[in-house]
């Protein structure tokens, strides 16, 4: 359904491989994909967003709802503890994301995290962007929460 449904579509139709992982809930109200490489079922939400963060190789953020939303501030907040520490790329698409992308700068302008937090995601505009800033994203560890504290 929506933007995932259209890039796993245009993924499979490449010939590229799509794993989804989904709550038992959502396949109840069928709002799972039927063609996927594989499916893994999950039983909430929480357990579902630590699998995808533990089998990414990195997270991209497209436009979305709260569950995009929310999802994308958990896991800048897990880099954050150094929980996670693969790249972060917000993709930008006509402004969309301009005033989350405000807001964390001023939760760093006003010392709710420091300057070097800036540097867990970054913000492209295209989706043609994507893989050279996962490519050329800064290097974390899990180091990071020593300084995660103000």
């Amino acid at each position: 359904m929506g933007l995932m449904g259209q890039l796993a579509d245009s993924m499979l139709e490449a010939g590229g491989k799509i794993t989804g992982i989904i709550p038992r809930f959502m396949c109840d109200v069928e709002w799972n994909h039927n063609g996927l490489t594989d499916l893994i079922l999950v039983e909430t939400m929480h357990e579902r967003k630590e699998k995808m963060a533990m089998m990414a190789d990195a997270i991209v953020a497209l436009p979305g709802g709260c569950g995009t939303l929310e999802e994308l501030l958990e896991v800048i907040t897990w880099k954050r503890l150094g929980l996670f520490t693969k790249p972060i790329v917000i993709v930008n698409l006509e402004g969309y994301f301009d005033a989350l992308v405000t807001m964390l700068d001023r939760a760093v302008d006003e010392h709710f995290m420091r300057d070097e937090h800036r540097s867990m995601w970054v913000v492209v505009e295209t989706p043609e962007e994507v893989l050279p800033a996962i490519l050329n994203s800064v290097k974390w560890d899990a180091n990071a929460r020593s300084f995660a504290a103000l």
